[in-house]
């Protein structure tokens, strides 16, 4: 295969938030799919302090050429000051998956 593939996470405030940025990616085409998993707690510093939130996690697959895009698209989508935005590349998968991946993203 010759395109690179990621697997971007990207935590927001609430399910419907999540769901409207799941939304914005998918339907540019920047992404092939986006998981939204459960509420679950984060713990994290900001502004000096510590703090307990519950959010929500996106799992993004895109193709390396869509990343910059994508990224761009979030944070201006992205009600947080510094929105998580973590790539991690996708060193294998099955074949078909990664050429449909590749195949929505074009």
């Amino acid at each position: 295969m010759s395109a690179s593939y990621h697997l971007v996470f990207c935590s927001c405030p609430d399910k419907n938030t999540a769901k409207a940025i799941a939304e914005k990616v998918l339907r540019a085409r920047l992404a092939a799919c986006v998981n939204i998993g459960a509420p679950s707690t984060s713990m994290y510093w900001w502004d000096d302090h510590l703090h307990s939130d519950e959010e929500v996690i996106l799992n993004i697959k895109t193709t390396t050429s869509q990343l910059e895009a994508l990224f761009e698209m979030v944070k201006a989508a992205h009600p947080y000051d510094v929105a998580e935005l973590i790539a991690m590349p996708i060193e294998a998968g099955s074949e078909a998956y990664l050429q449909w991946l590749t195949e929505v993203t074009s």
